[in-house]
């Protein structure tokens, strides 16, 4: 074997290599295949949409201003005063309204007929059905009858022409008015803050 001549030469190739090695180790490695990766996970599920809060069912019967308005017809037997059936429970419904609100004081139960029919016969037969409605709420609903009139209008106040069947059916009705009923009053000042402080407050007949 024999001895390096020249010991810092051999050092200095040494040197070289390693650098040389180490650039080629950190170089880029490129893949020469036309594979694709496949990414393993699952996907983050959608956000489920948010449903839209349903409308609230229209009422049967309501107070408005005057008026118990009733959204469903009360129905009697053809060409009779006597309530169906099938009517009870609006009717029920009404004396319940009636007494969860105790500013009414009077109501008027009015009957309405359409066009068909003598007019003495519809004045009769609304009148007739409008009884039959008072009696139904004071005996069945148990409503104060010193509270309730009852009224035939037979054909004299129509909401629909009486020309078609489908107008002449809405002439045929009933109806609750509000003929007197409690009304607060109050004055009230506004104060500085923009608060307003009620100074008077008095109920009084409408």
């Amino acid at each position: 074997m024999h001895a390096l001549r020249n010991p810092s030469r051999a050092f200095g190739l040494l040197a070289a290599g390693s650098m040389l090695l180490a650039t080629t180790a950190c170089g880029p490695i490129v893949f020469s295949d036309d594979a694709s990766l496949a990414i393993v996970g699952t996907a983050a599920p959608e956000p489920e949409p948010v449903a839209a809060p349903e409308p609230e069912p229209q009422k049967r019967v309501e107070v408005r201003d005057n008026k118990i308005v009733i959204n469903e017809k009360v129905l009697f037997e053809v060409n009779s005063d006597k309530i169906r059936e099938v009517s009870h429970d609006l009717l029920n419904e009404v004396a319940s309204v009636i007494k969860e609100n105790p500013q009414i004081k009077k109501l008027e139960i009015q009957g309405h007929a359409s066009a068909e029919g003598s007019d003495s016969h519809n004045m009769r037969l609304s009148d007739r059905r409008a009884k039959s409605v008072r009696k139904y709420l004071t005996n069945k609903g148990g409503i104060d009858k010193s509270m309730l009139t009852s009224k035939g209008y037979g054909e004299t106040q129509p909401i629909a022409s009486n020309d078609t069947e489908d107008g002449r059916e809405k002439n045929r009705r009933v109806e609750f008015v509000i003929t007197e009923q409690e009304i607060t009053q109050k004055k009230v000042e506004v104060l500085e803050d923009g608060t307003e402080k009620v100074i008077e407050e008095k109920k009084v007949s409408g």
